[in-house]
């Protein structure tokens, strides 16, 4: 427990080294449950060691400082790039069995960041996500076996959760909420609930996710060459399910991804989501998604289902454009009032093929127009509009 090692109940004064402190006397002495007990904790960077978890007590927070000079500049990975750049918040490499777990918060206290990012915007509308200095919420790279269950995330600066290379993780019951979506007045940019990065084997189950980017996002690289950096690769047999989406877009494939294969969303509830599937084409960035499967979702969102060309920061650095694909996309046994239906655009950089669109009733206002001759095989079995039958 924090508090029988010297560490405050304090949301006034920033404890980095003594609850890294902590961290550390918990691995020294051969592992252990790092217990964050009933309060408000204050630290920028921690690292959490082979056989160190993390418990969060029903009333405890963990909480970011909004100084970003309390946070470790280190080799890590964001935005489909490995370079320098700010730990999280919470930051785990190379371990086996790390967990989190417990019914207290981890607050990333983002609201001075997102202030300066929309500042720095104003001032420079190129500016990227990384231009102004933030930190992630989470950060679990290089592991496997991991569990992320019951907690809070709360108001990330940047990326709520990201995880790199991870294999057989699960990420249950978990709230995540930012910006606006947590009734802040000013909207939390790029603040993903969930990043893939690399990973396989993954289950995302009963979690509540409401932040105001991209809600699960599959990721892997980015730039003409992606596909051949090993630094990059696949996302593969990841499950999403019984979830609830508020407000962002469900599942999105993109924009910095490279290949996906054997992914699954299903029995899960849309509120007002911008998309429940989105995919990002980059022109500049050779992407190939595979058996990808949405069935049983309910409720509304603004756009059901969209493909098309995605051109923020795009780079070709002197290369031929890549050739893309999607294949194997099937969406099924679904009931959803949307503004938009089928928002699939064609174009020369990517093929769309074996698509199956089965079972769905959909309510939008006015006739829906739709033109899919430019997908190769595709099937639409049973499809309700308004309730009338294509």
């Amino acid at each position: 427990i924090l508090t029988d090692y010297g560490v405050k109940s304090d949301s006034t004064i920033v404890q980095t080294e003594s609850i890294q402190a902590v961290i550390d006397k918990a691995a020294g002495n051969g592992g252990g449950v790092v217990i964050i007990p009933k309060g408000v904790f204050l630290s920028g960077s921690l690292f959490f060691r082979p056989k160190t978890h993390l418990y969060l007590e029903e009333g405890a927070t963990l909480k970011g400082s909004d100084d970003i000079s309390d946070f470790k500049v280190i080799t890590t990975r964001i935005e489909g790039q490995s370079l320098k750049y700010f730990a999280a918040l919470v930051n785990a490499d190379g371990l086996d069995g790390f967990t989190i777990s417990g019914r207290g918060i981890i607050n990333g206290n983002g609201l001075r960041y997102w202030k300066a990012f929309w500042l720095r915007r104003q001032w420079n509308p190129k500016c990227t996500n990384m231009d102004e200095q933030r930190p992630r919420l989470l950060f679990v790279s290089n592991s496997k076996n991991v569990q992320i269950s019951g907690v809070q995330l709360l108001n990330s600066p940047f990326w709520s959760s990201h995880y790199y290379k991870c294999e057989n993780l699960k990420i249950i019951g978990v709230r995540i909420l930012a910006g606006t979506n947590n009734g802040s007045e000013v909207r939390a940019p790029s603040s993903d609930g969930i990043d893939l990065d690399v990973c396989e084997n993954v289950l995302i189950k009963n979690c509540y996710i409401s932040v105001n980017d991209d809600g699960v996002c599959l990721k892997g690289g980015k730039g003409p060459t992606a596909d051949k950096d090993p630094s990059n690769g696949a996302n593969r047999n990841i499950i999403v399910e019984d979830n609830t989406f508020v407000n962002c877009p469900s599942l999105t494939l993109g924009s910095e991804s490279v290949f996906t294969y054997n992914v699954i969303m299903r029995r899960c509830t849309v509120n007002n989501t911008s998309h429940v599937l989105l995919l990002k084409m980059r022109p500049d960035t050779p992407q190939n998604h595979q058996y990808v499967l949405v069935e049983d979702i309910k409720g509304t969102a603004r756009s059901f289902f969209s493909i098309g060309p995605w051109m923020q920061f795009f780079d070709l650095k002197g290369q031929p454009e890549p050739q893309s694909s999607a294949s194997h996309i099937t969406v099924r046994n679904s009931k959803v009032k949307c503004n938009d239906f089928l928002h699939i655009s064609s174009s020369k950089q990517y093929a769309l093929s074996d698509f199956v669109l089965e079972n769905l009733d959909i309510t939008v206002p006015g006739e829906p127009h739709i033109e899919l001759d430019f997908i190769k095989n595709l099937q639409l079995k049973n499809i309700t509009v308004n309730n009338k039958k294509l």
